[in-house]
């Protein structure tokens, strides 16, 4: 074989492993991940959704909001819808419920990140409104499914009780 001609072959292998991903490398098994809930319900509720929740109402309600706290409300929202792509991982078990439960696992996660839309373009107003169109998922939810929370955004918290205290 002539010098040229094993250089022309030497460079089309070369080419040709440069072209083939993988060419001369032994093959990995593919990985296929397994999607499964590991919290239970309440915990996602009591953990995630409802502590943002809150977070937000605290946020909104500060006079001015400043760049950063738009940004954390932001992230707030988002965590919120993150909960309803968790909340579709365990439907109940009853497959007459399922429909409903993804109806409202699927909102849960529109109306937030609606409200984070609102959030990243500073939007005070709109932002309170949506505020309210996500509690009003929630208490669909919540209707749908007997849970006994309701969930109203901005509400004052009750004062405690005032004790009679005697001086003498």
């Amino acid at each position: 074989m002539s010098p040229h001609v094993r250089t022309v072959f030497a460079s089309v292998l070369m080419l040709a492993g440069a072209v083939v991903p993988g060419l001369g490398q032994t093959t990995q098994p593919k990985i296929t991940p397994k999607l499964e809930p590991i919290a239970e319900t309440r915990l996602l509720m009591e953990g995630l959704a409802h502590p943002n929740f809150r977070g937000l109402e605290r946020n909104l309600t500060k006079h001015p909001i400043d760049d950063q706290t738009w940004l954390f409300a932001r992230g707030q929202a988002l965590l919120i819808a993150e909960t309803g792509n968790l909340l579709m991982l365990r439907p109940p078990k009853t497959p007459n419920s399922q429909p409903t439960w993804f109806g409202h696992a699927m909102d849960l996660r529109t109306q937030s990140m609606a409200l984070a839309q609102h959030l990243g373009k500073k939007d005070l107003e709109r932002s309170k409104a949506a505020m309210q169109q996500l509690a009003n998922s929630c208490n669909r939810c919540h209707t749908s499914f007997r849970v006994n929370v309701e969930i109203v955004p901005f509400q004052q918290p009750e004062p405690p009780p005032i004790r009679k205290v005697s001086l003498e």
